[in-house]
């Protein structure tokens, strides 16, 4: 596909600024959306991944396109490079503002675990409790599995009430059934095509 200029764009402007910036463009939007198609993979949304895949390489054809039909401009493996980088980098934040899939929280908290497992379930975090074997001793070992947009609350709740408590993230690609916090507004962006939480007592 060949790009047509206004007559009043040079040639050596639109070569060497106006096409690398067009490819770094293109390579940001490709990568991003690339970045945002990997990650609904791993959480199993698969009817969303071939669609963004598509989108994907549509645009990359054009990227590349234009990339082999200006071999001796260097400058457009530069806009190619830096898109490639960007890309990455937007992709992460726009997951990232999304909030969208669900997390395990495991907790091995410090302290006594009565008061952080009563604020968990009044802010409606489902809590499991599971009794273990420490190095010092007999401990409880928390599970709460959370939408990720509520991830941040949970951990206020955490860092608050046990401040010193051990505890790992880890992302859960499918659940059924379970105890989720109801939502209070509507999800960002494409939350709201995933379905309601459910919510089960």
């Amino acid at each position: 596909m060949e790009i047509v200029m206004p007559e009043w764009i040079s040639a050596d402007i639109f070569n060497w600024v106006i096409l690398p910036l067009l490819i770094a463009i293109a390579r940001i939007l490709d990568v991003s959306v690339g970045t945002i198609r990997l990650i609904f993979v791993a959480r199993g949304y698969k009817y969303l991944a071939p669609l963004l895949g598509f989108v994907e390489v549509i645009i990359w054809l054009v990227a590349i396109g234009q990339i082999m039909q200006h071999l001796d401009n260097f400058m457009c493996y530069i806009g190619y490079g830096i898109g490639f980088a960007l890309g990455n980098y937007l992709g992460i934040i726009l997951v990232e503002m999304m909030s969208i899939g669900t997390v395990i929280i495991r907790i091995i908290p410090k302290l006594d675990t009565d008061i952080l497992v009563k604020q968990l379930r009044a802010a409606n975090h489902g809590v499991t409790i599971v009794n273990a074997e420490g190095k010092n001793g007999p401990i409880n070992i928390l599970f709460s599995i959370v939408k990720r947009k509520d991830l941040d609350g949970a951990l206020q709740i955490i860092n608050t009430n046990n401040p010193n408590a051990f505890y790992t993230i880890e992302e859960v690609q499918k659940v059924k059934e379970g105890f989720f916090k109801a939502p209070q507004s509507k999800p960002f962006f494409f939350g709201g095509m995933f379905g309601p939480s459910q919510l089960r007592k």
